[in-house]
């Protein structure tokens, strides 16, 4: 795996996942899709119309054996649900990189790895939903940032050949906090309005957004980051650019009554808010909205 390549496992079948699993199957690596609940074949749309993808998926951690690479792309508040998979596809020399929103994304895992396995976190810039077992829609972006180095250097000739830009960053806070930043608006907004991204095209919701990453920026500068208020307003003009029918993950769990990743959103400004001593009422608010239709069908009777 001198040249960075290698087999890889993708723990998850969500949009990420599937749509990392094509990619990285597209550009010539030998997949295998690790998921919960098994499905016959993955299928792939974007521009280019739909492929389907001849990826091997198991369903078992016993079906599979030890990886040079392994990307985690579960939502944050199942990461310990990987741990029957790490006992099989981590080995020696195997590289671990958790795909996931948040901050902390390496350390939700390690305490799930082995002592010593490399484990790397990556931001990810890309709007996929799973509209059905297997089949994935890609709505557009194709990045993800790693931290500078020598495993971020691996990672990126790991996805050479695939759609996906992959920038190294020597200020990864920086980087995870303005992804974060934008997470913070456009997920909980979108699932909370049950509407896509051109929801941002109504004053009022632009005045909340502004509200909320107010908020998240002060948190962000506390935690290390250097984020402006032209940060945001980037992060607004993106969404008001990209309209059409892209929404964001937590909006399609919503509609499909899965639990939400507010926790590790919107629940982790509030925390580092409160480490600080900083007020952030509008995302208090917006946690406690998301935890109330977490989990929810839209039949529910209490």
């Amino acid at each position: 795996m001198a040249d960075g390549t290698g087999s890889v496992a993708v723990i998850g079948s969500g949009g990420i996942g599937g749509y990392l699993a094509g990619a990285l199957e597209g550009a010539g690596r030998a997949v295998t899709l690790c998921v919960r609940t098994p499905f016959e074949r993955l299928v792939v749309v974007d521009a280019a119309g739909e492929r389907e993808v001849p990826v091997r998926i198991v369903a078992s951690p016993d079906a599979v054996a030890a990886a040079d690479w392994v990307l985690v792309t579960t939502k944050a508040q199942d990461t310990g649900s990987a741990a029957p998979w790490f006992r099989t596809l981590v080995g020696p020399g195997t590289r671990v990189v958790v795909v996931q929103n948040g901050v902390g994304q390496a350390e939700r895992a390690r305490p799930h790895l082995p002592a010593g396995v490399p484990v790397m976190p990556a931001i990810i810039y890309c709007s996929v939903e799973r509209t059905a077992p297997g089949r994935i829609v890609h709505h557009g972006s194709t990045r993800m940032s790693v931290p500078a180095g020598e495993d971020g250097s691996a990672f990126a000739r790991l996805f050479s050949g695939t759609p996906f830009a992959i920038t190294q960053e020597s200020d990864f806070v920086t980087v995870a906090w303005r992804k974060l930043l934008s997470n913070a608006v456009a997920n909980p907004i979108t699932a909370l309005t049950l509407r896509r991204l051109p929801v941002f095209a109504d004053p009022a919701v632009q005045a909340l957004a502004r509200g909320v990453m107010a908020e998240v920026i002060r948190v962000a500068n506390a935690e290390g980051a250097r984020l402006t208020e032209a940060d945001g307003e980037r992060v607004l003009d993106g969404y008001l650019r990209m309209g059409g029918d892209g929404g964001s993950s937590m909006l399609y769990d919503r509609l499909a009554g899965r639990p939400l990743e507010h926790d590790h959103i919107t629940g982790a400004v509030v925390a580092a808010a409160e480490r600080h001593g900083i007020d952030v009422p509008l995302n208090r608010a917006i946690l406690a909205l998301a935890g109330a239709v977490s989990g929810r069908g839209f039949d529910a009777k209490d």
